[in-house]
């Protein structure tokens, strides 16, 4: 490793798993590109069921301060924060305080009656007919950096006349349902989802370093810095000015993200029976099956099973990539909003 590198990796393999020297050389060539101290870069873990066997730091976490990155490193990791949200839910219905076939109404009257039922499963599959919060801020004016907050989003909801189709009719992303999800859990449990996440997921698993990012202003040790390419040359700052939680806004590392993906085999949060749920595809009105699950998408790679989700947020981009017939996992996280993480998943 140069001296001026960002990378600092780190190998732990307490089940006896070891990764061989060759195939060590040949994930890091990959990160090569971001290998330096004058570029954003990526944070990489690789998992076998739930046990580290690599992390590593590429690049920087803030070029204003020359911080590398490192496994500890903070990032919001945008869209993979569904599948936590879904957790809440499923913990919450689990315990019989909801069931996810309720009305979204009865908890949130503020949603318009729009003739047809939409429940709290609609909202979890994306097949609400909502239409997405990020495209009607877009057209209401809202510039990037604008500030947004759960009470935006429930005006722009409350204003909405029609859907875009009759629920569970058709699959339609839509981040509008997953704050909805969020909001749900504050008005069931009485606790924020933070709040809630925290005492029932990352404080049991041992999360330490990972939270909902609840309020834009607090201060993160650790966090990183985030970065668009500018034209000609160089970086701009890009951060998300969000207080919307559930349908994004975790800040987590590939540490802790070991944690999270190892519950997928012991169930030590949920149980088996929410950990099964969490990773099953919804199913149409008409008896047709989806490809989303619980904030996870379920495809195939190569002939074997691919559970994971990506995200995206200014300048923030990850990806978590789970073959589970193979127990192996792995998780990108990156400051970059070029580093196209998923195309680097599969490459490792």
């Amino acid at each position: 490793m140069s001296e001026s590198a960002g990378r600092m990796p780190s190998v732990s393999a307490p089940k006896g798993w070891v990764l061989a020297e060759a195939v060590r050389e040949s994930v890091e060539r990959i990160f090569a590109p971001w290998d330096s101290a004058s570029t954003p870069g990526m944070a990489v873990g690789v998992y076998r069921e739930g046990e580290i066997v690599y992390t590593g730091g590429f690049g920087m976490a803030n070029l204003e301060h020359d911080i590398p990155i490192v496994p500890g490193s903070i990032f919001h990791i945008a869209s993979i924060s569904k599948q936590f949200t879904d957790m809440c839910i499923a913990i919450l219905a689990a315990e019989g305080a909801l069931d996810v076939d309720d009305d979204i109404r009865l908890y949130v009257p503020e949603v318009p009656d729009f003739g047809e039922t939409i429940t709290i499963r609609h909202l979890i599959h994306h097949v609400s007919g909502l239409r997405d919060q990020w495209m009607l801020l877009h057209l209401a004016g809202w510039r990037e950096e604008d500030l947004v907050t759960d009470a935006d989003v429930l005006d722009l909801v409350r204003r909405q006349r029609a859907l875009n189709f009759g629920p569970n009719t058709e699959y339609l992303y839509c981040n509008t349902g997953y704050t909805l999800l969020s909001i749900v859990v504050k008005r069931v449990s009485g606790l924020s989802l933070r709040q809630f996440a925290q005492a029932r997921i990352f404080g049991p698993l041992g999360m330490t370093r990972t939270h909902f990012h609840d309020d834009h202003s607090e201060i993160v040790k650790g966090r990183t810095q985030a970065y668009d390419p500018r034209k000609g040359g160089g970086y701009h700052v890009s951060i998300p000015e969000f207080d919307v939680v559930g349908t994004t806004s975790l800040f987590t590392t590939v540490e802790d993200l070991a944690k999270w993906d190892g519950n997928f085999v012991t169930a030590q949060v949920g149980g088996p029976e929410v950990v099964a749920e969490l990773q099953r595809p919804g199913t149409f009105a008409d008896g047709t099956p989806m490809s989303y699950a619980w904030g996870l998408m379920r495809d195939t790679y190569r002939g074997a099973t691919q559970i994971g989700h990506g995200g995206a947020d200014h300048g923030y981009r990850s990806d978590y990539f789970r073959l589970p017939d193979f127990g192996l996992t792995v998780t990108i996280l990156s400051n970059v909003s070029d580093s196209g993480p998923h195309g680097l998943a599969t490459r490792v």
